[in-house]
C-alpha cells in the first residue's frame, strides 16, 4: 500500500507542478505577449524553393539561366533559374543565414571569386547531379556579366522576399551620445 500512496502523490505534484508552470506562462503571455519582439507571421515566411519567383517578379529582366536538361527526363527544366541555385547555394551548400543583407554579398563574392571562406564550391552545387551539364559555370559567368546596381538589385531583392517588412528597420537607430568630458 506505501508504493501507491507514493506514486499517487507523485503523480499529483507533477500535476501540480504542470498546472502552476502552465498557469504561469498564461499569465505571462497576457502581461508580456511579445518578450522578445515581435514575431512575423507563418504566412510572412517565404519556402526556398519558391522564393526564387518572387525575386524575379521584382527583377524581371535578371537572367534566368534554365535552359539546362534535366538527365532523367531530357527535358529543359524551366523551373530550375539562376536565381533557385543563387538561393540553395547560399543556404545548403555555403550554409548562411537567409535573413543579412551581408551573408547574401558573401554569397555573391563567392561567384566572383572573391570568396574568403574557401572561395566557390563546385562539387556541391545545386543541380550539379541532376543536369546532363553542371549550371555552375554559366551561373558564375552569368553573375560576372552583371554591373553593380544589377547585383545590387539582386541583394535587395533577396533581402526583401527573405525578410518580411514588419522585422526590418524603416531608419537605423541613432548611436548613442557619448558623454562630454569636461574641460
Amino acid at each position: 500500500m506505501p508504493k501507491k500512496k507514493t506514486a499517487l502523490r507523485l503523480t499529483v505534484k507533477t500535476l501540480i507542478t504542470f498546472m502552476s508552470g502552465w498557469f504561469f506562462l498564461t499569465t505571462l503571455a497576457i502581461v508580456c505577449p511579445e518578450p522578445f519582439g515581435p514575431l512575423p507571421a507563418i504566412a510572412q515566411r517565404v519556402r526556398p524553393e519558391t522564393a526564387w519567383q518572387s525575386v524575379y517578379e521584382r527583377l524581371p529582366d535578371f537572367p534566368k539561366e534554365n535552359q539546362y536538361v534535366n538527365k532523367e527526363t531530357g527535358k529543359v527544366e524551366t523551373d530550375n533559374t539562376l536565381v533557385g541555385r543563387f538561393i540553395r547555394y547560399h543556404l545548403y551548400v555555403a550554409g548562411r543565414s537567409p535573413s543579412y543583407r551581408f551573408d547574401w554579398k558573401l554569397t555573391l563574392a563567392d561567384y566572383l571569386g572573391l570568396g574568403l571562406d574557401g572561395g566557390f564550391d563546385e562539387t556541391s552545387y545545386p543541380s550539379r547531379a541532376t543536369l546532363r551539364t553542371s549550371p555552375a559555370e554559366g551561373d558564375r559567368a552569368a553573375i560576372n556579366r552583371l554591373n553593380r546596381s544589377q547585383r545590387e538589385a539582386l541583394v535587395q531583392a533577396l533581402v526583401d522576399t527573405f525578410v518580411p517588412q514588419s522585422t526590418r528597420s524603416s531608419k537605423p537607430k541613432p548611436a548613442p551620445a557619448s558623454p562630454q568630458l569636461p574641460k
